[in-house]
């Protein structure tokens, strides 16, 4: 199976670019980011077309995720235990069954900024719950994997210019310590089992030539519990669909498993 992970930048705005990556690239389930789209107003046709099942969890104009898969999905649930109060449209899960039951969890992380502030501190209590919720999930033994984009660059080879990142919300101490007690708990991220290098990226900022100076970080992740880590083959990253028509500021994060 290829599993990928892609913050669109709003479906309206990718309604070409992304029908196009899938014909490309052909990943058999994608959790989607920034969605920015409430649940009816999603366009399903382009993707029901080609074979995926569409599952939301929309907000109107911000956040929202969603998942694409050509496998059927099996108890799908929508946002992030721990806080009944939370509006915020950034967490969704189902379970795909090939040789093996797979829990996905696709996750749009908050941003943070300005930090510190209200926002950092709500970035640090949604990632106490995501830990919680890892540790539900290695408690049970899942086969299960947490992807999307975590707004965390962990270390500073993920950055072309780590320096410029130390007071932001990604790369804060806070923000890297949680990052850390996700990995260990025994969870793996598949882009840097598969390579140590640097340069390995995932954004670039619109803005002042990024991508043409390839000034990248890296934020988009693929974290697997042992028993899903256990099953991978390959992982990468499409960094060739940033050049592309249109594109978003992100690109996909794939990993292949043998499930």
């Amino acid at each position: 199976m290829k599993f990928a992970t892609f913050n669109i930048n709003g479906i309206k705005a990718r309604i070409e670019a992304l029908p196009a990556w899938l014909d490309e690239a052909q990943p058999d389930v994608v959790v989607l980011q920034e969605i920015k789209s409430v649940d009816e107003n999603f366009p399903h046709e382009p993707f029901e077309d080609r074979g995926y099942t569409v599952v939301t969890h929309g907000q109107k104009s911000f956040n929202g995720v969603a998942i694409l898969s050509k496998w059927p999905l099996e108890d799908v649930v929508r946002g992030l235990p721990g806080d009944d109060g939370d509006e915020q449209a950034r967490w969704i899960e189902a379970t795909v069954v090939g040789k093996t039951a797979l829990r996905i969890c696709g996750l749009y992380l908050p941003n943070g900024n300005p930090a510190p502030g209200p926002k950092y501190d709500y970035k640090l209590a949604w990632m106490e719950r995501m830990e919680a919720r890892a540790r539900a999930l290695l408690a049970e033994e899942s086969c299960a994997l947490l992807a999307g984009d975590f707004n965390v660059i962990p270390q500073a080879e993920d950055a072309a210019r780590p320096q410029a990142w130390v007071d932001d919300a990604l790369y804060r101490p806070e923000t890297r310590a949680a990052f850390r007690r996700m990995q260990n708990l025994g969870l793996t991220d598949a882009i840097r089992a598969r390579s140590r290098a640097p340069g390995l990226y995932s954004f670039w900022d619109y803005q002042a030539g990024a991508w043409n100076k390839n000034d990248g970080i890296r934020i988009d992740h693929v974290m697997m519990t042992p028993q899903c880590a256990d099953l991978m083959l390959d992982a990468g990253i499409d960094k060739q669909v940033r050049g592309h028509d249109k594109p978003s500021d992100h690109v996909p994060v794939w990993v292949e498993l043998d499930i």
